[in-house]
């Protein structure tokens, strides 16, 4: 039976006027493959409303996996995380002003989630397909660490049958005209999602290999 992904992505956040997540996930929105059915929604670079809006799109589309998407300037590769932790410690203020400083995502929750999906063949099937790619260890502490701990959280506390996890993407090249910064295509970044969702419809368990990075 073909599994439900929701895939999330945010809105332009810290000046930009474009984020590649969303671009990406609205790609792919009514993608169908005989493994997966693909629906997308929009995430606000928010603390405080992010979990909110993630939870209601959980409840709207009943998904069997969730897939969240975030943009981390100056990585080279698509970088599916391995593990969220209970930390908000935001280095700029989010969307709408919030800077969280050394704060707990969840007074009552673990220190930190590892992710439901199987990150490392996610990994190996994009580079399969020529796209770099690296299973990371760190999904920072700003909106998108806080939105994939709270989706593990949620999934935890309520809805197990759920697998999830997250994906960080490397910028754009139209953002990169006055940095000096590695991009990737949004051609490629699609694809690289769509790989991502379609191998964890495919696979509950990951594979035991090498491999990962800190950024």
């Amino acid at each position: 039976m073909r599994k439900k992904v929701l895939i999330t992505g945010f809105d332009p956040f810290d000046k930009e006027t474009v984020n590649p997540s969303w671009e990406a996930a609205k790609r792919l929105n009514g993608f169908e493959t005989d493994e997966a059915i693909i629906t997308a929604e929009q995430i606000p670079t928010v603390f405080r409303s992010a979990l909110d809006t993630l939870r209601q799109a959980i409840q709207k589309h009943q998904p069997d996996i969730v897939i969240c998407v975030g943009q981390a300037g100056g990585r080279m590769q698509i970088t599916p995380e391995r593990v969220a932790i209970n930390l908000a410690d935001a280095r700029i203020p989010d969307n709408e002003g919030h800077q969280p400083i050394d704060e707990e995502i969840s007074p009552d929750g673990p220190a930190a989630y590892w992710t439901g999906l199987p990150v490392k063949r996610m990994t190996a099937k994009m580079k399969e397909h020529g796209i770099p790619a690296a299973v990371s260890y760190t999904a920072g502490t700003f909106v998108c660490n806080y939105l994939f701990y709270g989706l593990m959280d949620h999934i935890s506390r309520t809805s197990p049958h759920i697998r999830g996890g997250f994906i960080h993407i490397p910028y754009i090249p139209e953002q990169t005209i006055d940095k000096t910064a590695p991009s990737l295509s949004l051609d490629m970044i699609v694809r690289a999602l769509r790989i991502a969702a379609v191998t964890a419809a495919q696979y509950d368990e990951d594979v035991k290999s090498p491999g990962g990075t800190l950024h």
